[in-house]
């Protein structure tokens, strides 16, 4: 029978079992993207949501991407368009 004869170095960080790794994401969006989530899902065709600028907990850019991942995640289609003052959000 063979031993490993290399000498063992501790290891510098904690191991645990991957079935215990947390998955999924919190990040700071989380909560303004589930709402948009949740409206999108409720629209008619045609529609298309009405989201006030000033109400949005970051900028603009920042929240789409947010919610870009969250829907390409989701395999849903969706489109937005802005103004000065509101971001618009449809289905696709």
């Amino acid at each position: 029978m063979a031993t490993d004869s290399s000498p063992k170095s501790s290891m510098k960080f904690e191991s645990v079992l991957q079935a215990d790794v947390p998955t999924g994401r919190n990040g700071k969006h989380k909560e303004i993207v589930s709402q948009l989530l949740q409206d999108i899902a409720q629209l008619k065709t045609g529609n298309a949501l009405k989201v006030p600028l000033e109400q949005l907990p970051d900028t603009k850019e920042n929240i789409r991407s947010a919610l870009n991942r969250a829907t390409r995640e989701k395999g849903m289609s969706v489109s937005t368009s802005s103004d000065d003052d509101f971001l618009y959000i449809w289905k696709s």
